[in-house]
């Protein structure tokens, strides 16, 4: 699949604002791919652009995430309906999953969904992600949990969602995923990444054999700590760094 942007024709329809949510949307993909997070076309990332109409940014349904640019990217409302003529379709399960939080949550610009190795075998496992390494002290606290119930094309399971994340920023769909959200991709991303290293420590000090869970205060103290680590600008050095790294080798996004 490879449907031709007219770059120039999208520019004159969509504010300067909107341009700069899709560059930061097409990085975040990009930089997914490059972490080795994506699984084929599988999985999305969606982000809220401002404004009543509720109309949010999503990935091409079909594009590997390596290959997916800020103008590619497919605009749509809260019923699925594309906004702006494309050529792409889009993923009917990512919609359900994302139009609830979208819909609920106004500080859930970024919704960012994965289906990696390790977080979901930490996903299927009865107790979820164990408070056991620096990283998951930190996160446990901001982690909401959602039973699966199937392939998430039902649309009365969006209640649901959003009755089981609450206010968190994290969440583990248990025998799926995770999920981070955030205000920025900047901070959806760095939430990922601090759950997927959590997720993939908790999976390889189980595969070496004995654990040592740290003292029950060492664990009040650090997720004490992590107190507002998901407020606006705790992605100010971390983000830009990775845009920097993406330039380097992926440049390419933002077209």
């Amino acid at each position: 699949m490879n449907h031709m942007i007219d770059t120039n024709k999208l520019r004159s329809q969509i504010t300067d604002q909107e341009w700069q949510l899709r560059l930061d949307l097409a990085a975040t993909y990009r930089l997914i791919a490059l972490y080795g997070w994506d699984d084929l076309i599988y999985t999305h990332v969606s982000l809220r652009i401002p404004g009543p109409e509720h109309h949010f940014l999503i990935n091409p349904y079909g594009l590997m995430f390596d290959e997916i640019t800020a103008s590619s990217l497919v605009k749509i409302d809260l019923n699925g309906n594309a906004v702006i003529d494309t050529p792409y379709e889009v993923n009917p399960a990512g919609f359900t999953i994302h139009s609830a939080i979208h819909s609920a949550r106004e500080d859930a610009q970024c919704v960012l969904h994965l289906h990696t190795n390790d977080g979901v075998a930490v996903s299927i496992q009865k107790d979820g992600l164990l408070p056991i390494s620096q990283t998951s002290m930190l996160i446990h606290p901001h982690i909401a949990y959602h039973d699966y119930e199937g392939l998430a094309l039902d649309h009365s399971e969006r209640e649901r969602l959003i009755e089981d994340i609450g206010d968190k920023n994290l969440f583990i769909l248990k025998n799926h995923g995770t999920l981070s959200v955030g205000k920025t991709c900047g901070i959806a991303f760095m939430g990922i990444y601090f759950l997927e290293r959590a997720c993939s420590a908790q999976i390889r000090a189980q595969a070496a054999g004995s654990i040592n869970v740290p003292s029950k205060e060492a664990i009040k103290t650090t997720q004490e700590q992590s107190v507002g680590m998901f407020d606006l600008g705790k992605d100010r050095l971390a983000w830009p760094a990775l845009l920097r790294k993406l330039d380097r080798q992926s440049a390419d996004y933002k077209i």
